[in-house]
């Protein structure tokens, strides 16, 4: 059963509470399943990518990272939240600046739920999607700890998989080496 864009987000409730739906059925379903038109100008038009019609981004499922190439580096995800949009905004642009990822979306509003020294806590938080390479994670954790608030930030990685090779080649190329 293939999910439609239009079929997640059709509840007012769901984009005003859950602002990371999107991003989470993105990296749950892929692209390719959700069915999304893209023909607006935007990001992928901005690297002379073509999007509909004549496509030349390969099928997320026919790229797969564990082909070796030297266009492509083995990528990863990392989520990382914040107390604030100040600091969501100034992490994103030092991590950026310091090529330790290629892109970092923020997303606002997310709401934490967890334990921390015995008491159960719910704090309004920011979400940075960091897409970077495999091989910073260290130094993108130990930047992160170093301009952080928390005494713990949340630094959790998750590899991908696949995807568009021209995407993965463009998050090599705007990413130092170590």
């Amino acid at each position: 059963m293939a999910l439609t864009l239009s079929a997640i987000t059709s509840s007012t409730l769901i984009r005003r509470k859950l602002p990371i739906v999107g991003a989470f059925c993105v990296l749950t379903f892929g692209f390719s399943n959700l069915s999304i038109p893209f023909t607006k100008p935007g990001f992928a038009h901005s690297l002379g990518w073509k999007l509909g019609g004549e496509r030349q981004c390969t099928s997320v499922s026919s790229i797969r990272m564990e082909a070796t190439s030297s266009k492509i580096v083995p990528s990863i995800v990392v989520y990382v939240t914040v107390p604030n949009k100040e600091l969501g905004k100034k992490l994103a642009g030092s991590i950026v600046k310091e090529k330790l990822a290629a892109c970092v979306n923020r997303v606002p509003g997310v709401e934490s739920v967890y334990e921390w020294q015995g008491e159960v806590q719910t704090d309004s938080e920011e979400l940075l999607i960091i897409k970077t390479r495999e091989s910073l994670l260290e130094a993108l954790t130990e930047h992160v700890k170093a301009n952080h608030e928390y005494d713990v930030p949340e630094v959790i990685a998750m590899p991908i998989v696949g995807g568009c090779p021209q995407y993965l080649e463009w998050l090599k190329n705007s990413t130092r080496d170590k």
